[in-house]
């Protein structure tokens, strides 16, 4: 058989080593690339926290040019699905990093900082399988009736009760989870859903209004019902756009404030 032809950054590049398919010949070719090791990672072949191959090594795995690879890298490294260490290589992102492990939660104490707070105390009031509405099926691409896990838990800092949580888990991805895994696990939830199911969180959208509590809510808040609260509805998406997770959040602010950097 002949030798392949020379690698061009003219072509589209080679599926070799890949189960994925080629995205559209009109995409530009470090796009392409990125596709290719999004489709990798979707798919579990570089787990959170290994490393994936050198840029020289998926140079020639897709047969392209370093330059390209490296433009497809910054990307993911862009939005925060891989992690370059000077002088060690580019890695997974995960949730187990200190300094990605609270990324999505955005209350920040008046006082200092959350590393002086320390890590939010869990209690779970509820953890259960139940039926997907209606609503909650819509979100997060499932049908009505389908089985999810529905948790209902308060997060404390400094023993004060500061976030009052509904969270609904797609039950196939999550078949298993227990009250004692959601209260016992001492990192970040995110973390565990990596460890234990294999499950990242890369992204995610939320919506935020003022609100006052019920009488319930109040009560576990440790406030009045006069006492305005931000209302955080999140959105978290694993790879290729798949919603994983809806959670509604109330926050207590009277300590607290929600913090964005934006860029």
């Amino acid at each position: 058989m002949p030798p392949p032809p020379p690698p061009s950054t003219e072509d589209p590049p080679s599926t070799s080593g890949s189960a994925g398919p080629v995205t559209p010949a009109f995409s530009p070719l470090y796009q392409q690339i990125k596709g290719l090791i999004l489709h990798s990672l979707q798919h579990g072949e570089w787990k959170p926290g290994e490393a994936i191959p050198s840029e020289i090594e998926l140079a020639a795995r897709f047969r392209v040019s370093q330059g390209t690879v490296r433009k497809a890298i910054d990307e993911l490294a862009a939005e925060n699905l891989v992690t370059r260490r000077q002088g060690k290589g580019t890695f997974v992102s995960t949730h187990t990093e200190h300094q990605v492990q609270y990324r999505f939660l955005k209350l920040l104490p008046d006082e200092g900082d959350a590393s002086v707070e320390g890590p939010a105390q869990r209690t779970i009031l509820e953890c259960r399988r139940a039926r997907a509405s209606v609503e909650v099926a819509r979100i997060l691409a499932l049908r009505a009736g389908d089985p999810v896990i529905q948790i209902k838990r308060i997060l404390s800092f400094t023993g004060v009760p500061t976030i009052l949580e509904d969270i609904w888990l797609p039950g196939q991805a999550f078949k298993g989870l227990t009250a004692e895994q959601m209260a016992h696990y001492q990192g970040p939830t995110y973390a565990m859903f990596e460890i234990d199911f294999g499950v990242r969180m890369v992204r995610a959208e939320e919506k935020i209004r003022a609100v006052l509590p019920d009488e319930t809510q109040a009560q576990w808040l440790s406030v009045a019902c006069s006492t305005p609260l931000l209302s955080v509805e999140r959105l978290a998406y694993t790879y290729n756009d798949a919603p994983m997770e809806l959670r509604r959040g109330l926050y207590r602010t009277d300590t607290h404030h929600y913090y964005n950097e934006l860029s």
